[in-house]
Formats: C-alpha cells, sequence, structure tokens
C-alpha cells in the first residue's frame, strides 16, 4: 500500500532496518557468508534494527551451504540466548545444518528438543541421515514420521530417503517407497521418478529401473543421465550407449553425467568411432575444460588401444589431477607401453604431483613387465617410504611383480608379511609359483587357502590349474576343475577349458582331451582348440593335429602362430605337400609368424636380440662366446634339440639352433657381466626345447643363474 503525499515519512530507525535486512537478504542470495555476517553484526549493533528468526535461519541456511560448522554453532548460541532455538523454524534449520555439517548427531539432539515437529523437521532429518550414509536410520525415520506424529510423507521425503534405499542395497524397501509413490500419486512427478528409477539401478535392478523410466509422462536430462548411468554401472554398455544416442537425437541437454557414462560405454566396447563422435559432441557443448571428463576421455580412448589419442587429450588437459596422471599411466601400461607408462611415473613426480594407491597399482605392471630387478627393488622401495606398502592391492601388485621378475622367494616373503590377504593376493603368489614350474608349491599354497576361509574365484582356479598343467599334476587338476563348479559354483570360462586340454595334453592323454573338448557345453574357442595342437606337436599326433587346426581356421584366428604349428607338425612326419599346402595357404590370408625376441637390460640400456641378427655392434664378440659355449656344454652331454627346424641338413640344424635369439642374448650378458652375476632374459615366445636344455647346462658351466 503507498503512502499518500500527505502521509508522515517513516522514522529513520525503519529506513536502517531495512537497509540491513535487505543487505543480509542479497548477501544470502550471493551465497556470501562473511557478507550476511557483516549485516547481522550491524543489524545486532543498532538499536532500530534488531535481528528476527528469518534472520537467523537464512545464516543458518549458508552456514549449511558452506558446511561452516563453527559460525553455525555461534548462530545457534545466539538462537538460544533469545529463547528462539526450540522454535519450529529455527530447530528445522539447525537440523538441516548440523546435518550438512557432518554432525547427525547434535541434529537429533535438535530435533528432539523440538515440541512440534512438522513434516518439514522430518524431512530435514530424515535427508540428514541419508546424506552421512546412515540409511538404517533415514528409513526408521520415515516409519516414525507416520506412526508417531501421523505426519504422511511428502515427495521431498521420498527423494530423501530413496538414497538411503540405495545405499542399503535395500531393493525391498525401495519397492514399498515406489508403490507409496504410486499410491500416492507421487510418481507422476519427475525428481520421485527419477529418484525411484535410480535406486533400481543401483540396487542392480535395471529392467525395472527401464519400465520406471519408459513409463515417466516427463523426463528431464537427469532422468535420462540416472538410466545411462544405471546401465553403464550394472554393465550393459551396449544399452547405455544405444539410449546416449537417443537422448541425442531427441535434442534433450547433454551433461557431463551422460558424457562420462557414455565414454565409459565407448571404453567397455571397444567403439573408437563412436567414442570420437561423443568427443566431438563433448568439445561443442564446452566441456572440454570438465577435467572429469577429459579424464574419461584418456581412459576410452586408451581401452581402445589409441593411447596415441589419449596421449594428446592429456597434453591438452591444462590442469592435470592425479586421476589424469593415473589414467594415462593405466592407459599405457595395459597397452604394452611399459617404459611410457614408467616415464610418465617419473614426470608425475617432477611435477610435484604425489602418487596415491592407484598410482603404483598402475605402473607396477609396467615395471613387472619389463622385468629389471633394480627397477623392482625401487618402485618397492619407494611405495614403503609413500606408507603404501600395506596396502593389499599395491602389496598384491609387488608380488606378482617379484614373481615375473624372477624372484619368486622375495614375492613369498612379502606375500607372508602382508597383514590382509585379499583373493588377489592368494591368486598373484599361487599364479607366481605356478608360472615358474613350482606346481606342488602351488597346490600346497592352494590348499592353505582354502583352510584360511578365503573362497577362491574364476582367477584363482585358472591359476592352480595352470600350475597342475605345468607340472604335471593330472589327477590334481582334475579334481579342481570339478571342485570348480560343484563346490563353489562357479562355471568355467574358455580359459580353464583351454587349460585343461593343456593339462591333459602335455600329460600324452590325447584321446581323453578330444573327447573333452566334444563333451564341452559351449563352442570351443581358439585357445581350447589351440592347446590340442600343441599338444598334438608335441606327441607326434597328425590326424588330431589336423581335425583341431581346421577347427582353429574355421573361427578365423588374427595370426600365423596355428599354421606355423600345424606345417611343423606336418614337417616332423615328413608330409613335405602339406607342408607347402599350409604355408601357401598362410601367404594368401596375409598372415604371419610373430618374430622371436630377447631382450638384456644392462646399465639401464635394453639390447634386443632376434633370431641369427648380426646387427648389435658386439655380434663378432657374442657369436665367439656362443661358440665357446657351445663346445662347453657338449663336453658335459649337451645334444642338439633338431626337431623343431625342417628342410635342412643336420649341421645347418644345429647352427640354426645356435643362434636363437635367447642364446645370443645370454651370451651377452656373459660377456658385460661379472663373474657370478645373475642374468635376466625376457623373451616375448615360449622357450624351445633346445634353448631350454642348452641354458641349464650353461648355467651349470659358468655357474650362473
Amino acid at each position: 500500500m503507498l503512502c499518500s503525499a500527505s502521509s508522515p515519512p517513516p522514522p529513520a530507525g525503519g529506513h536502517a532496518a531495512a537497509d540491513h535486512h535487505a543487505r543480509l537478504r542479497s548477501a544470502a542470495t550471493r551465497s556470501d557468508l562473511p557478507g550476511a555476517l557483516a549485516a547481522f553484526a550491524a543489524m545486532s549493533s543498532s538499536a532500530s534494527a534488531s535481528p528476527v528468526l528469518r534472520t537467523f535461519t537464512s545464516l543458518l541456511k549458508l552456514c549449511a551451504a558452506r558446511a561452516d560448522l563453527a559460525t553455525g554453532r555461534a548462530v545457534h548460541a545466539q538462537l538460544a540466548a533469545r529463547g528462539l532455538s526450540a522454535e519450529s523454524l529455527a530447530a528445522t534449520a539447525l537440523a538441516n545444518m548440523y546435518a550438512k555439517c557432518r554432525r547427525p548427531g547434535d541434529a537429533r539432539r535438535v530435533f528432539d528438543r523440538m515440541p512440534v515437529r512438522d513434516r518439514v523437521a522430518w524431512n530435514a532429518l530424515v535427508a540428514g541421515y541419508a546424506r552421512n550414509g546412515l540409511a538404517g536410520a533415514a528409513m526408521e525415520m520415515v516409519v516414525r514420521m507416520q506412526e508417531e506424529d501421523g505426519e504422511r510423507p511428502d515427495s521431498v521425503t521420498l527423494v530423501s530417503v530413496l538414497p538411503a534405499c540405495a545405499d542399503a542395497q535395500a531393493l525391498g524397501a525401495c519397492r514399498e517407497v515406489h508403490g507409496f509413490a504410486v499410491r500416492a500419486g507421487f510418481d507422476e512427478l519427475v525428481n520421485v521418478s527419477t529418484a525411484i528409477l535410480d535406486v533400481y539401478c543401483k540396487c542392480g535392478a535395471v529392467e525395472v529401473a527401464r519400465a520406471v523410466f519408459d513409463r515417466m509422462p516427463d523426463k528431464n536430462s537427469v532422468s535420462w543421465n540416472a538410466m545411462i548411468k544405471g546401465y553403464a554401472e550394472n554393465g550393459d554398455a551396449t544399452e547405455a550407449l544405444a539410449l546416449f544416442k537417443r537422448m541425442v537425437g531427441e535434442g534433450v541437454d547433454v551433461t557431463d553425467v551422460s558424457v562420462l557414462a557414455a565414454l565409459h560405454a565407448c571404453g567397455e566396447l571397444g567403439y573408437l568411432d563412436e567414442g570420437r563422435r561423443v568427443h566431438e559432441l563433448l568439445m561443442r557443448i564446452g566441456l572440454e575444460s570438465n577435467v572429469s571428463v577429459m579424464n574419461a576421455l584418456i581412459t576410452m580412448y586408451s581401452k581402445c588401444k589409441r593411447t596415441d589419442l589419449a596421449a594428446q587429450v592429456f597434453d591438452e588437459v591444462r590442469y592435470k589431477t592425479r586421476i589424469s596422471w593415473n589414467a594415462m599411466i593405466l592407459g599405457c601400461t595395459q597397452n604394452g607401453r611399459s617404459e611410457d607408462a614408467v616415464r610418465l611415473f617419473s614426470r608425475m613426480q617432477l611435477k610435484n604431483v604425489k602418487p596415491d594407491s592407484f598410482t603404483l597399482v598402475s605402473v607396477i605392471p609396467a615395471l613387472a613387465d619389463i622385468s629389471d630387478p633394480l627397477q623392482a627393488r625401487w618402485i618397492h622401495g619407494y611405495s614403503i617410504r609413500m606408507h603404501l606398502d600395506q596396502d593389499v592391492y599395491v602389496l598384491t601388485a609387488l608380488i606378482d611383480m617379484y614373481a615375473k621378475c624372477g624372484r619368486v622367494s622375495i614375492a613369498r616373503s612379502l606375500f607372508n608379511s602382508a597383514r590382509e590377504r585379499h583373493v588377489i593376493t592368494w591368486n598373484a603368489m599361487i599364479h607366481g609359483y605356478g608360472s615358474h614350474g613350482f606346481g606342488k608349491v602351488a597346490v600346497e599354497l592352494f590348499e592353505e587357502m582354502k583352510s584360511s576361509g578365503r573362497v577362491p574365484n574364476e582367477t584363482t582356479f585358472l591359476s592352480v590349474l595352470s600350475a597342475c598343467s605345468h607340472a604335471g599334476l593330472v589327477d590334481e587338476g582334475r579334481k579342481y576343475f570339478s571342485s570348480m563348479k560343484e563346490d563353489y559354483g562357479l562355471e568355467p570360462g574358455m580359459e580353464h577349458y583351454g587349460t585343461i586340454v593343456d593339462l591333459l595334453g602335455r600329460a600324452g592323454k590325447l584321446d581323453e582331451a578330444w573327447s573333452f573338448i566334444q563333451k564341452m557345453p559351449t563352442d570351443p574357442g581358439i585357445s581350447v582348440y589351440g592347446a590340442m595342437l600343441g599338444a598334438c606337436k608335441l606327441h607326434k599326433n597328425v590326424e588330431l593335429a589336423e581335425e583341431s587346426a581346421q577347427r582353429i581356421f574355421e573361427l578365423g584366428p588374427d595370426e600365423g602362430v596355428y599354421h606355423v604349428l600345424l606345417a611343423n607338425i606336418y614337417a616332423n612326419a615328413s608330409m613335405w605337400k602339406d607342408v607347402a599346402r599350409v604355408r601357401t595357404a598362410m601367404e594368401k590370408k596375409g598372415l604371419q609368424k610373430t618374430p622371436g625376441w630377447s631382450i638384456v637390460q644392462l646399465k639401464n640400456e635394453i639390447h634386443t636380440f632376434y633370431s641369427g641378427s648380426t646387427n648389435h655392434q658386439q655380434a663378432k664378440d657374442i657369436y665367439a662366446r656362443l661358440a665357446k659355449l657351445i663346445e662347453e656344454i657338449k663336453a658335459v652331454g649337451y645334444m642338439p634339440d633338431t626337431d623343431s627346424i625342417h628342410d635342412v641338413e643336420d649341421d645347418v640344424k644345429a647352427q640354426l639352433l645356435n643362434t636363437h635369439s635367447e642364446k645370443l642374448a645370454i651370451a651377452y650378458g656373459l660377456i658385460r657381466t661379472s663373474p657370478g652375476t645373475t642374468i635376466q632374459i625376457k623373451k616375448n615366445l615360449r622357450v624351445c626345447n633346445d634353448c631350454h636344455n642348452a641354458t641349464k647346462l650353461i648355467s651349470l658351466v659358468t655357474g650362473r643363474k
């Protein structure tokens, strides 16, 4: 109501009071707590502008938003001094403030002192408990609000309690809330239906969530995001990507949440082209400055095996977080770029970015791949200095690394020192023993694992079956394979079947192995027939070799290793026309044999050798030392095993064997190191029988490991 011209002016104090209140409201709108406190102080010192209840609730709202517990308590004290703290509006604001400052106990004490509680107060406490991870208490309060005060939950109550249902994985409670929402008509509200579908997703009921999504009369970008993210987090990358594309097609506003889910889906599926389209989209909508999105982009390109594109994105990120570095290091490690991963780790330290356990778990496998004992000891020491060596994932990575570096005894010492042993820790140690031929020790450790109460998983069984295969423990292997499903309800995968075929094949039980393949409940894959083919070569069974090879070729292998294996089997049987036929077929398909190489690292230099290579600067000395070695091991019983070489005379076969890459690497290691030094060789393919026998004798005559 406006004053007429003849009306008397308002008192001067009224202007001051209005000014102070306006300043406080303005500061509250801007979330400017210091400004609001200054206005409050001026108001408190003014004789004509004392604070009112709304003043305090505005301050408490700001304290809650900033999680400023100290200031919130000071406001609480002011309310108590004025006798206002029990007022419903004030008490509700106090409970909300304490809950958002992560003090749910204080929020509950304020709530319990309220003489009268309305629905808003109950909702504040429900939301407070849910926000602080007290899911059970949040759900209990919803029941109590109805039983004690007869307050009927509203849409705010439902949206507050549903996250608690998700945290508790309480699918039954979610269904109850959903049913109540439908009966009360709240499911028509987009925020309620979105919260419901989100909880269903988090409880693993994605199909129910999709039914809720499809029935929603109105959807906003949050609804789409929740459904897309739900698919992605529940392992259905295909549906996540399809829904994202539909979202874009329908013109719904795309946000960082939907982009993150889409990038995750592209990475899981290995869909590079789709990933690039998402990249283009996020650039158009201005998300290139969102570091979380860029980190997801790095991960997506890495999973699509394009670390070059991941590196471009990484270099373009202006403000790299630790997660950025971790994503790039892991991408390099997983794509076989171990040296790059280690260099990135060094750069990260130079930039003063503090590594965490995830960083170490990403870089340690790269060092395991490089297999340098000095670097292995360095990263172990570093993890101790960073107080991360007892993190179960870091410790497991260290155990695996030492085993892959040939230091099985150190790996076992670390295993024994572990305060906590996760199933992956047992797996790493069992695999370490098995891969080094200690099959019986691997089996003993597996039995110890079961006795400790730790339940084995699919990887555990794969490791112990492989150990049985390498050690020729046929009966034990059969027993564990049966136990996998009968005792633990684990469904064997293709690798488990392949390992059993390898186990039986190595033991010469080819008919049993072939019968086992025929009885498989699923169609055998390349790895299964490949194991059979390897066994046929070992035991010179041409008939089963042809059967296995035919099945492999029907499955379309990407590499020529199986053609080479079959050709060698024919050659051993002097079936030269068949050898020529296989080699011709291999050429027509453009398949090539993977060249074998061996590396030895000396004084931070990596030296790579290929079979018969002569381009090393010390090639003359290497071949001279190797010739001497051959004479020395012949004196203690060495006889060249020439079964793997065909089409040439016997003396030429021996010469070819003597130029295998591992023999060249060993000779170079002997030249460059002092007596007694351990020489560590890394090879990309399995060592042939001749080199295996020769290496044992070289170790004997030189006194070297």
